[in-house]
Parts: C-alpha cells; sequence; structure tokens
C-alpha cells in the first residue's frame, strides 16, 4: 500500500459514457466539497476504483476545492486524493478561497448535535448549523446540483421540525429540492448504515435518486479473505484489545448479513468479527464502509477509526454521482 496522492483512482479512459471523445476532451464537471473527512464522498464521485469484485467506473467529475477542519483527517484526504485542493481549517476561515462557480456542491456537514448517539442539540448545535455554511457555498457558486448528506436523526420526532427548516433554507431560487432516506446496504455497501441525502437542481426538472439494488453484500462476503490474515499495521489490519463488557461494547456481526452500522467512537464500541474472538480490524471496518484496500490511512487508530465511521461509503456516493451525471448529462444517458 502505497501513499502516493491520486494513486487509488484511474484517469477517465479514451472512450466513456457511451462518447467516442478522448480522455482530453470528456468534460469535467468542478465539484466543490465541504466538510470533506477522509474523502469518502469526494472518492465515490470520482470513481475509478474497485471494491467487493465490482469496478467503479471513473466519472467527469474533478474535485476543484476540498475543505475539512481536522488536520488528521485532511491528512489522510491528502494522501489518498491530493492536496493541492484542500483548504485545511473552519470553512468560515477559508470561504475566500471558493472558486467563483462551481458545477456541483457536495457535502457531509457533522451531524453529532442530530445524531440519536449525540447530542440532539439539533439547531442549537455548532456543529450542525454548519449546513448554512454549505447554503452560502451554494449561493456563492450557483451550482447545477447540489448534495447534503446527514444522519437519519433528522427524520426522527426530535429532530424533524428542525430538518423541515433546513428543507426550507436549502429551497434557494431556482432550486428544486428533494430528499431521501438511504440504505447503505442496497447499493453494495456491506452495511446497514441509514443516511438522509438532500438534493437540489437547477430549474424545474426533478432529481431522479437511484434505485436500490436487489442484492445484498453480507459481513463475509465483504471480510472472508482476511480471516487468516495477521495484523499488519502497513495496510491498517490492526484492532483494538478492549475486551467485551456491556460498558465496552459487546456487538458481533452476523457472516450472513451485511454490518451494523460503522460508528465513529473510540475502541471499546467496535463491532466482534463475525467468527474470530476479536474485534474488526480498522481495515475491516473501512471495507464494511465501502473503501477500497488501495485507500490509506495514514493516522493512528483512533484518529482512524473516527475516519472511517464519519464517512460517507464511497460506494453509495458512487451511486448518487452517477445520477447527478445523468441529470447533468442526459443526452448520455
Amino acid at each position: 500500500m502505497t501513499r502516493v496522492a491520486t494513486s487509488i483512482v484511474e484517469p477517465i479512459p479514451a472512450i466513456q459514457l457511451g462518447s467516442e471523445l478522448a480522455a482530453a476532451e470528456v468534460e469535467r464537471h468542478r465539484v466543490v466539497s465541504l466538510f470533506s473527512g477522509c474523502g469518502g464522498m469526494d472518492l465515490g464521485f470520482v470513481g475509478g476504483f474497485p471494491f467487493g469484485g465490482e469496478f467503479y467506473r471513473r466519472l467527469p467529475f474533478e474535485i476543484v476545492w476540498a475543505n475539512d477542519i481536522d488536520r488528521l483527517a485532511c491528512d489522510t484526504y491528502a494522501a489518498n486524493l491530493g492536496d493541492d485542493h484542500l483548504h485545511r481549517g473552519s470553512i468560515v476561515d477559508v470561504l475566500d478561497t471558493l472558486p467563483a462557480a462551481a458545477d456541483v456542491v457536495i457535502g457531509g456537514f457533522p451531524c453529532q448535535d442530530v445524531s440519536i448517539n449525540g447530542s440532539r442539540r439539533l439547531g442549537q448545535g455548532e456543529r450542525t448549523i454548519l449546513y448554512e455554511q454549505m447554503i452560502e457555498v451554494v449561493r456563492r457558486t450557483n451550482p447545477k446540483v447540489f448534495v447534503a448528506e446527514n444522519v437519519k436523526g433528522l427524520l426522527m420526532s426530535h429532530g424533524k421540525p428542525f430538518f423541515d427548516q433546513m428543507l426550507a433554507d436549502f429551497s434557494l431560487p431556482g432550486y428544486t429540492v428533494s430528499h431521501k432516506l438511504y440504505l447503505a446496504a442496497d447499493y453494495r455497501v456491506p452495511q446497514m448504515r441509514e443516511r438522509i441525502f438532500i438534493v437540489g437542481v437547477r430549474g424545474d426538472e426533478p432529481f431522479a435518486h437511484p434505485q436500490a439494488h436487489d442484492d445484498r453484500m453480507t459481513a463475509q462476503e465483504a471480510l472472508a479473505d482476511l480471516e487468516s490474515a495477521d495484523e499488519d499495521k502497513s495496510t491498517s489490519h490492526i484492532w483494538s484489545k478492549a475486551r467485551r463488557s456491556p460498558e465496552q461494547g459487546n456487538r458481533r456481526l452476523k457472516a450472513d448479513k451485511p454490518a451494523t452500522t460503522i460508528r465513529a467512537e473510540h475502541h471499546g464500541n467496535v463491532q466482534w468479527h463475525y467468527k474470530l474472538e476479536r474485534r474488526i480490524s480498522l481495515r475491516e471496518a473501512a471495507r464494511l464502509q465501502s473503501f477500497p484496500d488501495g485507500f490509506d490511512f495514514v493516522c493512528a487508530m483512533r484518529a482512524t477509526e473516527r475516519q472511517i465511521g464519519n464517512a460517507v461509503p464511497p460506494v453509495l456516493a458512487w451511486h448518487i454521482a452517477n445520477a447527478v451525471r445523468e441529470h447533468i448529462e442526459p443526452e448520455r444517458v
């Protein structure tokens, strides 16, 4: 596993999307990424990576500007997706570095104030109100499409009034806004992760959210080849040694089902392997989030746990990105 920036994805091939254009002539849609974390959603929009025996082809998107406040998450992002377009620090402090225009704006604004396992501070939470910064970026760059991701808690009784206000705020003049609750397992991500995606498109043509798949990848399908692998720090195949107890977490994966939600918590709540008497490794958690094995987490265990748990699964993001491509390029569908 190397740490060469951008090595995780392949270039757009000479013939793609039904077009006879050479790679250099394929139109790249400019993407601004907010609250980028370690780069899960960005990788999904770029495409060009393998996972679970499939190859998720390169999509015609280029991340031209990305931002996160977490220094260590930025280190992982830079190692895999490049550093030249990455702006480290508070979004408030780097807004003036935004490009004048973008085709797509994406972002999973922090969700700890909405999550069932979080503070439930909702509109008063300093993290969750960062969605207002995303709205400001949309105003400034006037994209064709914007995609915002957050937790299921927004649809529950404690979050619904705030969610309704959020939808109203996102419904900027000239945009048609819709939302959908996605179950990641329905898109070949081996995990029962539920997340809301809010999508705004310029104009009156509604966004066609991607359809769910019939087959689900199980935890054993995703992890079987690692059952006999020794710990290896170079590939992040290392695991917490926290003992099993009610206080430290006691959940065990089931071999014939997708995993339960990978959380951004410390080692005591990491799931136990479906077969082995140990907790799952960082690499196994990354696979359950649909990161390809070539994605290099360059930080220590606790930071990597948080990065993996906070990420948007790249494969789920790829399906949404492909639907965005179809919306922007209906002539190539």
